[in-house]
C-alpha cells in the first residue's frame, strides 16, 4: 500500500473550492435554536464557589424543591382547618 505524499494530503480540497460556492455566512444562523434546545444555566461567581460540581447544586436545588412543597402543604393544610373552625 502506498503512503499518501504529504503535500497531496494538505492541498487535496484547494483546488476543488471557492469561497463564492459556499454561499452567504449567516453569523447566529443555529444560536437560538441551540439556545432553546439546551437548558445551560450560568451560576453567578459567589455561588458558584459554594458548589464544588453539578451534583451538588442538583442536590440543593431538590432539597429546596422539597422544602417547599412541603411548606404550601402545610400552608394549605392550616388554611382549611381555619375555614372549619371559623364555620
Amino acid at each position: 500500500m502506498k503512503k499518501a505524499k504529504d503535500s497531496e494530503l494538505e492541498d487535496w480540497g484547494k483546488a476543488n473550492y471557492k469561497r463564492a460556492d459556499l454561499g452567504d455566512l449567516v453569523r447566529g444562523k443555529y444560536a437560538k435554536r441551540i439556545r432553546e434546545s439546551t437548558n445551560v444555566v450560568v451560576l453567578d461567581p459567589q455561588i458558584a464557589k459554594a458548589f464544588p460540581n453539578d451534583a451538588a447544586v442538583n442536590n440543593a436545588l431538590r432539597g429546596l424543591i422539597q422544602s417547599t412543597r412541603g411548606a404550601a402543604k402545610l400552608s394549605s393544610k392550616r388554611k382549611v382547618s381555619d375555614k372549619k373552625r371559623a364555620a
